[in-house]
């Protein structure tokens, strides 16, 4: 009937779908490792060779398979995939691959091993006949057995040196498509709205009105630098990563930091909530002066005068605007 499942269950499946299905399983693992190291083999040499490694490992078990098949059955497999089996083990898309980090897909490769075995592992006690418990067994233990391989791929492919080099090149990532467009967003947001919020507060001294203006500077200010940071460059020349992550980084960043001031002028009484927004600006300019000393490896003294000083020089200039 139209509304019931095209799915299997495991349990539905005979014994040559479920050889089958382990075929085309080992297939699709082993090109989900050819391109993970595909697209992490320039700037991360080491991890691609391993997973170069999984991937022969299961091209390996495939073709064992695939004899074991051809011997009791023939030629003629049954076109079976895990999308066709409720409860059988996922894998991410190909289109989310340049959304993981490199830690993301080594802990993903280690998983997919370790969810295999146990899948068939369960698979084996709930089958009714016993070659078929006996192969899902042996499946499993291949599927160990794959974990182990990649741990001794780890260690011959990813030693100290490596690894070191590997987690500079993703520490520099991570400042590039992360920390350096939201640092610049929440510099933006805490700086350039300081003179419109503390403008309208003392020429207004109505804490709503305030707060109106603060929401909608800071709202269209990280709107216009999400926009303007995902269209500015688009990564592949500067290698600055995905422009939609930069976009959003420096856009929600942005935001955050016009709200962290336009936000106390919730409070009715306009001298508390201006006290309390002005107390708010500078412990905003000084985590900006922290994350560029932390992040950007800017001294703390310059990060200090750029920002601080800068940020208290827009803020008195909204002040007496606002009070002339």
């Amino acid at each position: 009937m139209p509304f019931m499942s095209a799915r299997k269950r495991l349990s539905e499946l005979s014994e040559r779908e479920i050889v089958a299905l382990a075929i085309a399983s080992e297939e699709d693992d082993a090109r989900i490792y050819r391109n993970w190291a595909e697209f992490l083999r320039k700037d991360y040499p080491a991890t691609a060779a391993i997973f170069d490694g999984m991937s022969a490992e299961e091209d390996s078990h495939r073709r064992l398979l695939l004899d074991t098949y051809h011997l009791r059955w023939g030629d003629a497999i049954p076109v079976i995939r895990r999308e066709h089996v409720a409860g059988y083990v996922t894998r991410r898309p190909a289109w989310m691959m340049g959304n993981l980090s490199l830690e993301t897909i080594r802990a993903e490769a280690a998983g997919m091993e370790r969810d295999a075995a146990e899948f068939y592992a369960h698979a084996a006690q709930v089958s009714q006949d016993a070659r078929t418990r006996k192969l899902l067994g042996d499946l499993a233990a291949a599927e160990r057995g794959h974990e182990n391989r990649a741990a001794e791929l780890t260690a011959e492919h990813l030693d100290a040196d490596s690894r070191a080099d590997e987690d500079r090149v993703a520490h520099r990532d991570f400042v590039l498509t992360w920390v350096q467009p939201g640092l610049a967003g929440l510099m933006d947001g805490s700086v350039s709205t300081l003179a419109p919020i503390f403008a309208t507060a003392f020429a207004t001294q109505d804490p709503w009105t305030t707060f109106l203006v603060g929401l909608a500077a800071s709202i269209g200010a990280g709107i216009s630098m999400g926009f303007t940071e995902a269209a500015s460059d688009d990564g592949v020349v500067s290698g600055r990563g995905s422009p939609i992550k930069r976009g959003l980084s420096s856009g929600v960043m942005t935001a955050v930091g016009g709200l962290g001031h336009a936000l106390p002028y919730l409070i009715p009484d306009f001298w508390t909530a201006t006290t309390l927004a002005i107390m708010v600006v500078f412990v905003e300019l000084w985590v900006i002066a922290w994350i560029q000393n932390r992040w950007m490896q800017t001294p703390f003294w310059r990060a200090t005068l750029q920002v601080v000083v800068g940020g208290a020089l827009v803020l008195a200039v909204g002040v007496l605007i606002g009070s002339g």
